[in-house]
């Protein structure tokens, strides 16, 4: 067998997978690299063709032919808008995105914004995500604002987030912003969002730490904390995204039970990945999530479909579990 080269090693994860994750693969691979996009476009025109994912959705299993479907009604909780600054992304633009949402049957996205990661004047950002989602995503994008309790003035970040854009919740980066999740800034934060009925996403990772550029190395959300914290705040609740890579299976078990944390599939990986996170927490915990567009939309409705889950199941991972999530902020 010929051994893999250092590049190979380094690069870390398949090109399949990177291929699926929307990471470019090396410039020396151009066959498999064609292979793989052909491989994937394949299989997606056939996934497209065969999975109806609305209030009618019929099975999924392997051996079903289920009824197509020209609405899919999904609704993806994890959507970002903006331009990634560490490589090129091919849904950059919001009218590319809205595009590429309304093809696969999306009718709602939770979006944040890549400036709420980077940028320091938080108020200008959310108000930027803001007029984007009024201006090219009305009726489809509903804005999650972001807050860095760690600035000062945040609280008025807060306030306009709820009170001028009228946001449901709010998206928090703590490993990018600088705090942790036992921090005391933080439980202010939760205690705020809390009396405000808000819904609060957390986003565990935003790049799989091997893909990171040299320049911003970024460690995952240390999630430990926020099992005892919301003990303090059982009714808020909260959304983790791209939480797969660091949340371990006791962990995962201890924050579904501790409060209402919900869990969405964006970085869940493994063959019939959505059933078996199913067998480890309830189904009403579980959401349907994209990471778009730092990952192919597709993949995530692949995951769907290869997990081979009955009507209901895939009903409530696909909208309703989000849809009720919703409905009272």
């Amino acid at each position: 067998m010929k051994a893999r080269s250092h590049r190979d090693l380094a690069l870390g994860a398949p090109a399949s997978l990177r291929a699926c994750r929307g990471e470019s693969l090396p410039a020396g691979m151009p066959a498999l690299r064609a292979a793989t996009r052909r491989q994937f476009v394949k299989t997606t025109l056939v996934a497209a063709g065969t999975i109806a994912l609305g209030c009618n959705l019929p099975s999924i299993g392997a051996a079903a032919t289920p009824r197509i479907s020209r609405r899919g009604e999904l609704i993806d909780t994890n959507v970002t808008l903006g331009r990634w600054p560490f490589r090129q992304l091919s849904l950059k633009d919001a009218t590319a995105l809205v595009a590429k949402l309304r093809k696969h049957g999306v009718t709602q996205a939770w979006v944040g914004s890549f400036d709420g990661l980077f940028h320091k004047d938080l108020g200008a950002a959310n108000a930027r995500l803001a007029d984007e989602c009024h201006k090219h995503g009305r009726g489809l994008f509903v804005p999650f604002g972001s807050v860095n309790p760690e600035l000062p003035g945040w609280e008025e970040d807060f306030q306009r987030c709820v009170e001028q854009h009228k946001m449901p919740g709010l998206r928090l980066y703590p490993n990018y912003h600088g705090y942790k999740l036992d921090d005391p800034a933080f439980a202010k934060l939760l205690s705020l969002a809390s009396k405000r009925e808000l819904i609060v996403q957390i986003a565990v990772s935003m790049e799989d730490e091997r893909m990171q550029s040299l320049l911003s190395r970024v460690p995952h959300v240390d999630a430990a904390p926020l099992g005892e914290l919301l003990q303090r705040f059982p009714k808020l609740p909260v959304v983790l995204l791209n939480w797969h890579r660091a949340v371990n299976g006791n962990l995962l078990k201890k924050l579904a039970a501790s409060g209402e944390v919900f869990f969405e599939i964006a970085t869940v990986e493994g063959v019939g990945s959505v059933a078996n996170l199913l067998t480890q927490i309830s189904l009403r915990r579980v959401l349907f999530g994209s990471h778009a567009p730092l990952f192919y939309f597709e993949s995530a409705v692949l995951k769907l479909k290869e997990s081979a889950l009955k009507d209901e199941q895939a009903k409530a991972v696909a909208r309703e579990n989000a849809c009720r999530l919703l409905a009272n902020r």
